[in-house]
């Protein structure tokens, strides 16, 4: 948080009753202790593996039905449907919007073999 926004934060929580200094003093501390984009480059950590025990749990949002992880291109896909989710950072993009078709449509298809 910029120091304008945590100095109005702290000013604020001191008008309460409850006066908890500590959540000021963590605002302050966050802002100082940034490190340089130098040091955030050489320590930014390498992008999160999706969980497949996740698959128990997650679903098509417009099929409901169980998808498959496909590390190579690290998506979820929906056979059925053909459309694959991306995971970004290990987190799966289940937006129907942010989804690629994985393959044409019938009429393309029949076009194509003719």
């Amino acid at each position: 948080m910029p120091r304008a926004v945590c100095g109005r934060l702290a000013s604020a929580l001191r008008g309460t009753r409850a006066q908890p200094p500590a959540v000021a003093q963590r605002c302050v501390h966050a802002s100082v202790s940034r490190p340089s984009p130098d040091q955030s480059e050489r320590t930014r950590k390498p992008p999160r593996a999706f969980d497949p025990a996740l698959l128990e749990f997650l679903v098509c949002p417009l099929s409901k039905k169980p998808l498959r992880y496909e590390a190579s291109t690290n998506e979820l896909i929906n056979e059925e449907l053909g459309i694959a989710y991306p995971i970004i950072d290990g987190i799966p993009n289940m937006i129907p919007q942010a989804a690629r078709m994985t393959r044409q449509s019938k009429k393309q298809e029949e076009m194509e073999q003719q």
